[in-house]
């Protein structure tokens, strides 16, 4: 039997109270105000129960505070830094445009960077120190993708894109049985002149770590090893010191540190809850302990790792 912890239960309950109280002061006061001639907008209504919320989360989750939101993004999937301090660069995942958006730190969309591919599943992104971006093309929910590739792209040239195509040396069968289906990949980064993939597991046992190289070309991925995560990681940060790896799940993190990337692969996951967040999908590091996540539903939130 799984543990199934209370926070969450009980922060949703003190959410959906607190909200519908807002909701009603608010119904209250625009009929108030139309009865006088007067009329409020929606978006104030919906501003007040967005920053109740936020104040909520932040209670709940000592570190965790929301700092704006990706309105201009659809379903953001993935986060990696800008080509300026402080700005980031996103994406929408599975059947929106293959659009890299520019953001600043409260998600205010400043550029949009259309790229020559198309998205099937665009899941993580990731930069190496030269500016180049890999995208990784290869969210694969039921592990039955037989095209699977990284996206090599410089945003200041975004219609020439080199393909890192890859297949899994472990998997025969497309898709597998469903206790084996760990070939969905959601996060992956740049690291030594590689770009490492974190599998996402359905059953919430582990994720696999495979490596492709950096450069166009079609690949076997190489299995490095399996973390045991338990739960379905969706996107991976690597600290600017190079001594703490941040596995995103859902409404969760997984932090492993060490003094070297081996001992990081080898290292016991730490666990944070966020609980509150939603669906949690693009994770990067804003200074050496300042991460920032955003969520599908357009969330955009800052955590400080704890010392």
């Amino acid at each position: 039997m799984r543990f199934i912890p209370l926070l969450p239960t009980a922060l949703a309950l003190l959410l959906t109270t607190a909200c519908s109280q807002a909701q009603s002061e608010s119904d209250n006061a625009a009929a108030t105000e139309a009865s006088s001639g007067k009329s409020k907008s929606k978006k104030k209504g919906k501003d007040k129960n967005v920053s109740l919320e936020s104040r909520m989360i932040d209670a709940a989750v000592p570190g965790l505070r929301r700092v704006g939101s990706l309105d201009g993004v659809s379903e953001s999937s993935g986060l990696a830094p800008g080509p300026q301090p402080d700005t980031y660069y996103s994406f929408g995942d599975n059947g929106n445009p293959p659009t890299l958006y520019q953001v600043d730190g409260t998600g205010r969309v400043t550029n949009e960077v259309s790229i020559n591919a198309k998205n099937r599943d665009w899941e993580s992104l990731s930069r190496d120190p030269q500016g180049t971006y890999f995208i990784g093309d290869c969210g694969n929910n039921v592990s039955d993708r037989r095209n699977l590739r990284i996206l090599r792209v410089n945003p200041a040239s975004p219609q020439q894109v080199g393909t890192i195509a890859f297949t899994y040396p472990d998997q025969s069968e497309f898709p597998p049985k469903k206790k084996e289906r760990n070939f969905d990949c959601e996060a992956s980064l740049w690291h030594d002149g590689k770009v490492w993939l974190f599998t996402k597991d359905q059953q919430e046992r582990a994720s696999n770590v495979y490596t492709v190289p950096d450069l166009p070309g079609t690949y076997t991925a190489q299995r490095i090893t399996s973390l045991a995560i338990p739960g379905q990681v969706t996107d991976a940060a690597l600290s600017p010191d190079g001594r703490q790896l941040v596995l995103l799940g859902r409404g969760e993190l997984f932090i492993l540190a060490g003094n070297s990337w081996a001992d990081i692969l080898k290292a016991t996951p730490r666990r944070i809850d966020l609980a509150g967040t939603g669906q949690t999908e693009g994770v990067e590091f804003k200074t050496p302990q300042t991460l920032l996540i955003s969520t599908e539903q357009g969330g955009l939130f800052e955590y400080t790792l704890p010392q």
